[in-house]
């Protein structure tokens, strides 16, 4: 099984990482420093237990995403995992539809709304999976990605149903890695789900410029994130999404409890001056919820307030 990684940042690292220990063939797409960082001196990923793992360059076919592919690169993978940002779907979508075996599957691992709908209608519906992934990381952008807390991927196909094929491969590719994997036959509550707890704290940790925990200790903060989420519910519910019988605001604070020294990945982005996901967070919520008719300010002004950081950048 050939298995490329678009997108080799912190969560893509771990991915990459986890599967270096399998005897899967390997692709890692990534672009300017990241992919001179993957040929110059490998990836290095600390392990949630302490370890370092030096996973040397050669154990992965490295692919430049701004350079063409090679005819051996072309239709050659079984599985893309997309795990790039939000806004570079398209671009990862295209790359992915040229990479991909004529049966092959795409799946995102993304934050937001919509990256999955943009993989199907690039490559087919039926060859892609939608998935969420809990796994806590940040990179340091020298090559290092730091895995610091343990989760799951959630994963499953677009109109549901069992595992089969090429994805029951994944899924025990997944599991071997001890990736945790654990398939859905509804996977819009699994991408809802998620984006319920991001847009619940990484917009509010982001312009605070707090980790997690702070959103428990400041009872503006805590107001703030319940607002967001509280919309974002009733989006999803307006749009005939199935959330299950968890406790969301329990959930909530259990997720911010667990992950309390972490820097959210909007956070990250903020700090480091890069643009954020913004737009398929809170402005996917807000998006939905004008054609639906359900108010959504906190997340209209989470957006805007945002927005106006990521302006206010030199690199934006």
């Amino acid at each position: 099984m050939r298995i490329a990684v678009l997108g080799v940042g912190s969560i893509g690292g771990v991915v990459l990482g986890a599967l270096s220990d399998s005897q899967i063939d390997l692709l890692a797409v990534a672009r300017g420093q990241t992919a001179k960082n993957l040929s110059d001196i490998g990836l290095i990923l600390h392990t949630p237990e302490g370890s370092i793992e030096m996973i040397p360059s050669e154990r992965f076919i490295i692919v430049d995403s701004e350079t063409p592919l090679s005819e051996s690169i072309q239709s050659s993978c079984d599985v893309a995992l997309i795990c790039g940002k939000a806004a570079s779907t398209p671009v990862l979508a295209q790359l992915a539809e040229e990479m991909l075996t004529s049966d092959g599957l795409a799946i995102s691992l993304q934050n937001g709304l919509g990256n999955s709908e943009i993989l199907a209608n690039r490559i087919g519906r039926d060859r892609v999976l939608g998935g969420s992934i809990t796994h806590g990381a940040w990179g340091d952008g020298d090559g290092s990605v730091y895995w610091v807390g343990r989760g799951a991927i959630r994963m499953g196909g677009l109109d549901g149903g069992p595992a089969s094929g090429i994805a029951s491969e994944l899924f025990a590719a997944l599991s071997d890695a001890q990736l945790e994997p654990i398939w859905s036959e509804d996977v819009q509550q699994i991408v809802w789900r998620k984006l319920l707890l991001n847009v619940a704290i990484n917009p509010v940790c982001a312009i605070a410029g707090v980790r997690n925990g702070a959103i428990l200790e400041v009872p503006e903060l805590w107001e703030q994130s319940l607002a967001a989420m509280s919309e974002a519910v009733s989006v999803a519910r307006g749009l005939g999404v199935n959330l299950g019988e968890v406790e969301l605001e329990d959930h909530l604070r259990k997720v911010v409890e667990a992950t309390s020294e972490n820097r959210c990945s909007m956070l990250q982005d903020v700090m480091a001056g890069r643009l954020t996901e913004i737009d398929s967070l809170c402005g996917a919520v807000v998006e939905r919820g004008e054609i639906l008719g359900i108010p959504t300010p906190a997340n209209q002004a989470l957006h805007a307030m945002v927005k106006g950081i990521e302006k206010s950048s030199e690199f934006a």
